[in-house]
């Protein structure tokens, strides 16, 4: 076939675009794609993916004045392949400009779209031409500035800068465009520290000791001897604040712990791997995610989780004070992680982060009923939409009598004035992760 004239990386990640532009989700599709590509096209193909979704606005933008027409206008697979081909030719300078407009021209030629080679060769000579052309120049106010510049709606700058100040927008958002470090644990109850450790620095892997939470690190890239520890089960790769969350719902020695939305297993598995002697039921609605919670527990052989499919929007099929502590690390719109998904700015609508706060105060509504007297809940959401979190967090409290919140006091300085948790990607180089946590009264 044609398509093997293209590269492995370019075509592998031209797909990947095609997919998420269907609806699917690049973390997951980039996950299927690894096995296929060797370590070099790997590479390349996670820094295409991520970086078209991340500057898509930008790229757009751009391609429509090189274009001279809207890109509502073309064809979905020869836009993506020019968004892959620009993209290159601004952001990826050890890419000759030859080899970006040539590889775009063969990716829609093995696409069956060979009417559109001319077009594509065309719009992307003309790039490399007038490379200094800026498309946030024209933008009519400072809030289309900042949405062009740094690639992101501009609806949801607008609200960034209400909500937080022009300042701190713009760093957010231009944190949002950075690639994350890695961040990982060690499954404490199978791997040796001190052992992988010597084993990572000997590869050449010099990871460095988080300042977010405890037992986390961070390292710039994963490399084939961390992915194999992690095939084995000995370390688990999750973000710093995603760990920090977990850590605030702690436990003791036979304490009976529920986790309401348990997938993908991150948090479950952190607070069983911690403390062996307690037992954790996790749980979720969705049997597919269920599966992925699943084979976290069993790659890090914990036997003190059990799986339950359970539905937090409708009653809990649990006895009233069934459980010491409760997580609820709500579904949520995400904007905390537009790092590692940066699909999701361009999916949400102003309308979706109501929709997801009655949605998380029925979720802690139902979770409460289950927690024992004394018992602590922890609520948390991987978003930084006040919506979601503070206003969610004042009306559990006035529905709730019996509830009373406990002030949060992490380490670095990362609870703010009202006692809940808050980390930033601009100022913590983690995901915008928010918590709460509350204790039932004795009565």
């Amino acid at each position: 076939m044609v398509r093997f004239s293209v590269s492995p990386a370019r075509w592998a990640a031209f797909e990947v675009l095609r997919k998420v532009d269907d609806g699917g989700f690049s973390s997951t599709l980039l996950a299927e794609e690894e096995p296929k590509l060797e370590p070099t096209d790997r590479s390349l193909c996670h820094e295409l993916v991520l970086g078209v979704l991340r500057w898509q606005l930008n790229l757009d933008k751009r391609i429509e004045y090189y274009a001279d027409r809207t890109v509502e206008s073309l064809d979905r697979s020869v836009l993506i392949a020019l968004r892959l081909g620009l993209y290159q030719l601004r952001f990826l300078t050890r890419v000759p400009p030859s080899a970006a407009v040539n590889e775009s021209v063969k990716l829609v030629q093995a696409a069956r779209l060979s009417s559109a080679r001319a077009f594509v060769n065309a719009v992307l000579r003309r790039a490399t031409r007038e490379a200094d052309y800026d498309p946030a120049i024209s933008a009519a106010d400072v809030v289309s500035r900042i949405s062009i510049e740094t690639s992101h709606p501009h609806w949801l700058v607008q609200r960034w800068i209400n909500s937080f100040g022009l300042e701190e927008t713009k760093a957010l958002a231009r944190a949002n465009n950075e690639t994350p470090p890695l961040a990982f644990r060690f499954v404490r109850t199978r791997a040796n520290e001190a052992e992988i450790l010597a084993k990572l620095q000997t590869a050449g892997i010099m990871p460095e000791r988080s300042e977010v939470a405890n037992g986390a690190w961070r390292v710039a890239s994963s490399g084939p001897v961390l992915r194999a520890l992690a095939l084995e089960g000995l370390v688990y790769f999750q973000d710093e604040a995603s760990q920090l969350v977990a850590e605030l719902v702690g436990g003791r020695p036979n304490d009976t712990i529920l986790d309401v939305c348990a997938a993908p297993g991150g948090k479950t598995t952190l607070i069983a791997d911690r403390i062996p002697d307690l037992f954790v039921i996790a749980g979720d609605v969705s049997a597919r995610r269920m599966a992925t919670v699943a084979g976290a527990v069993a790659n890090q052989q914990l036997k003190n989780v059990s799986l339950m499919l359970i539905d937090g929007l409708q009653s809990l099929p649990f006895k009233p004070g069934s459980f010491d502590r409760i997580l609820v690390d709500a579904p949520c719109s995400g904007t905390g992680t537009l790092r590692h998904n940066p699909e999701i700015r361009w999916r949400l609508t102003e309308q979706d982060l109501h929709r997801f706060a009655e949605q998380q105060k029925l979720l802690l509504q139902n979770a409460v009923a289950a927690l024992k007297s004394g018992g602590r809940l922890v609520y948390s959401t991987c978003s930084i939409e006040k919506e979601e979190n503070e206003q969610v967090v004042a009306a559990f409290l006035r529905r709730n009598e019996l509830i009373q919140q406990v002030p949060i006091r992490p380490v670095n300085d990362l609870a703010t004035e009202n006692g809940t948790l808050r980390t930033w990607p601009q100022r913590d180089r983690t995901d915008g992760f928010f918590a709460a946590a509350f204790e039932k009264k004795n009565v």
